[in-house]
């Protein structure tokens, strides 16, 4: 396994507070992440509920492996919404897991790790397998490209198990969007899916190892066992949008 990345040349994120939010900058045009004081656990953003459409696939993964932690949102939610799900972060930038305890972001237990290291090295070495891979990566100047190239997409597909999801947030109006999707499309020659979410720059990809014409892809309004009231009514206005977005023909 590779070893953690070192503090040198990475910028530092800047958090901002007020008496109802707290969130994580690199810059005066972005906002990195957003967390709610009063409730931590909640996702800020559309674009990470659609990114929990891969509830449709796997109600109950047993792994999830994320990269790019951020504030966390993605981690915090589905740490406290799938207690029996093994969820692995990896983060490139030591600064912003500096800033785990500030944004409420769990100790690393059983269940949950928070590994410093680049994640297209990890992804290339690892021997894990996941039933999610959830790709949520940026830096102060985008995408970086370790993360978004042939042979990334490639690995990706590598660590997930058969009928895994890839899930990969996107800006939908970066010049090379559709590169990358051609590249998921290319490294996953199964099912893709790209939903935009509205109001936003991003745009949020959905890819499936072993997908076939056989494979049912459901949808209920009536929320998980496992999961409380307050979480599914979070997500699952954007998971049917998710759902929608699957009855159309996928990209292949």
């Amino acid at each position: 396994m590779p070893h953690p990345t070192p503090d040198d040349d990475f910028e530092k994120p800047i958090v901002h507070e007020t008496a109802l939010s707290k969130s994580m900058v690199f810059s005066d045009i972005d906002i990195q992440s957003r967390m709610s004081v009063a409730r931590p656990d909640e996702l800020q953003f559309e674009y990470t509920r659609l990114m929990m459409g891969v509830l449709l696939f796997h109600p109950q993964p047993k792994s999830i492996l994320m990269v790019g932690l951020g504030g966390g949102s993605l981690a915090k939610f589905c740490y406290k919404n799938l207690p029996h799900t093994h969820i692995t972060v990896v983060e490139i930038n030591p600064h912003v897991i500096a800033l785990r305890q500030s944004f409420c972001i769990p100790d690393d237990d059983a269940h949950f790790q928070v590994l410093q290291m680049d994640a297209a090295d990890f992804m290339a070495h690892t021997e894990q397998t996941f039933d999610v891979v959830m790709v949520d990566g940026f830096d102060p100047q985008g995408m970086p490209e370790q993360l978004c190239s042939p042979q990334f997409y490639s690995d990706c597909r590598r660590v997930l198990n058969s009928g895994g999801v890839a899930v990969a947030n996107l800006h939908r109006f970066s010049a090379y969007r559709d590169v990358y999707v051609d590249r998921m499309e290319s490294a996953f020659d199964g099912a893709l899916w790209v939903v935009n979410a509205p109001g936003t720059t991003n745009c949020v990809v959905f890819a499936m190892h072993d997908f076939s014409k056989d494979t049912k892809i459901t949808y209920s309004k009536h929320k998980p066992a496992h999961m409380s009231d307050e979480a599914w009514a979070q997500i699952s206005p954007s998971v049917a949008r998710v759902f929608l977005a699957t009855q159309a023909p996928a990209l292949t």
